[in-house]
């Protein structure tokens, strides 16, 4: 007798746990997550944190507006938040020296994916807007290659 579908047991699918690292938590790994979160179903949990977090850019926030992902919802987190907890990756996206970027040893694997930062820069409202989309759209490649060969 096959067990009608009601009786088979659920298997919920296991999602891999990803933290985003950086400095600040505010701009770079902000944007990791978002995206993530939006384009990785749910094989992956997202997460990010920094070692001197601050708050969430507001031109991070405009950017990713423009790519429909709504990163409002998180808020800028200390990598002290997650020790204890298992994570599958922990990806740096510091552009400094690795030794100033938050680490997180006890991750299953590591990666470090140097991104400039775009809040250092300047000028003006749409020069510094600028900065942003450009490595907005340069995580956004490392995101998918990432959802694609992770999943």
């Amino acid at each position: 007798m096959i067990p009608a579908e009601s009786d088979a047991p659920s298997i919920a699918p296991t999602r891999q746990r990803v933290l985003f690292l950086c400095v600040h938590n505010s701009a770079r790994s902000q944007m990791a997550e978002g995206m993530l979160r939006a384009w990785g179903g749910d094989r992956f949990e997202a997460l990010s944190a920094g070692s001197q977090a601050t708050r969430i850019r507001p031109e991070a926030i405009a950017v990713m507006d423009e790519l429909g992902v709504d990163v409002r919802g998180q808020r800028s987190k200390h990598v002290a938040e997650f020790r204890g907890q298992p994570i599958d990756w922990a990806i740096t996206t510091c552009d400094e020296d690795q030794e100033s970027c938050p680490v997180f040893p006890a991750a299953t694997h590591h990666e470090y994916w140097p991104f400039d930062d775009p809040a250092k820069a300047g000028g003006s409202v749409e020069a510094r807007l600028a900065v942003f989309r450009r490595v907005r759209d340069e995580l956004a490649g490392r995101i998918r290659e990432f959802i694609a060969r992770s999943g």
